[in-house]
């Protein structure tokens, strides 16, 4: 299992949110990509960046701290945030990201989520954000009429290298991973699921191990690895 530490910018700095309101940001560090180092230093696999300035004006606004970030940093970096143009995704994988995340789009304008996935394999995710199971878009500020299970059906031909799935009501809570819930979209679906929202414990990890086999792949960690909750070194070792 992949563990994935988030940076969230928000006007050029990393921070946290709590169910997704930009207005209960805590501020954990100026410097991203110090953020960034750090984590590498540690050993992580991989980065989860979100532009949640972006999220919310459909189009990237933390550019230079992304930029930042990549200048330092050696592994891979996933990329999610008002990315909703084939002209966006392709910058940014030129310019040395990883992987785009798609959320909105994939909901909003599937035909493009198809077209990425044909032109860069592998490259592309797709964010699926869920309050009480129903998919939220735009940085949660809409729900949708739509389950979360239903549109990740829809991409399962479609060549999508990982569904990211969080609950939203977990989210910045503390208050532990929704396993259950991620363990029977993982089983629903070919795609492998990468968890994400309220993992605050190494218990919390262990459980989503224990669900490796179900086609979850990885983990995202927030604020329990910047509230100190989650020590990185103990939380690679079980990943691992």
């Amino acid at each position: 299992m992949i563990l994935y530490p988030a940076i969230d910018l928000k006007e050029g700095r990393c921070v946290r949110l709590v169910q997704g309101e930009m207005s209960a940001a805590t501020v954990f560090n100026s410097d991203p990509a110090a953020q960034a180092q750090s984590f590498a230093a540690a050993g992580c696999q991989w980065l989860h960046i979100v532009d949640l300035d972006g999220a919310f004006a459909g189009k990237p606004m933390n550019q230079k701290s992304v930029a930042a970030i990549l200048d330092v940093v050696r592994i891979p970096v996933q990329l999610g945030g008002g990315i909703r143009e084939l002209q966006t995704i392709e910058s940014w994988l030129n310019r040395g990201v990883a992987r785009v995340i798609l959320g909105t789009a994939a909901l909003k304008n599937p035909d493009l989520v198809r077209r990425a996935c044909k032109l860069f394999p592998d490259r592309i995710a797709v964010g699926i954000d869920a309050r009480r199971g129903q998919v939220a878009v735009e940085g949660w500020a809409a729900t949708s009429t739509v389950r979360a299970l239903d549109l990740a059906l829809r991409f399962e031909d479609a060549g999508v290298a990982a569904i990211i799935f969080t609950d939203i009501e977990r989210d910045g809570m503390l208050a532990g991973v929704n396993v259950e819930k991620t363990a029977e979209l993982a089983r629903e679906l070919e795609t492998p699921v990468i968890a994400s929202g309220g993992v605050s414990s190494l218990d919390d990890l262990k459980a989503l191990k224990a669900h490796e086999s179900d086609g979850i792949q990885g983990a995202i960690l927030g604020r329990a690895l910047y509230d100190a909750r989650i020590g990185l070194k103990a939380a690679l070792a079980i990943a691992a």
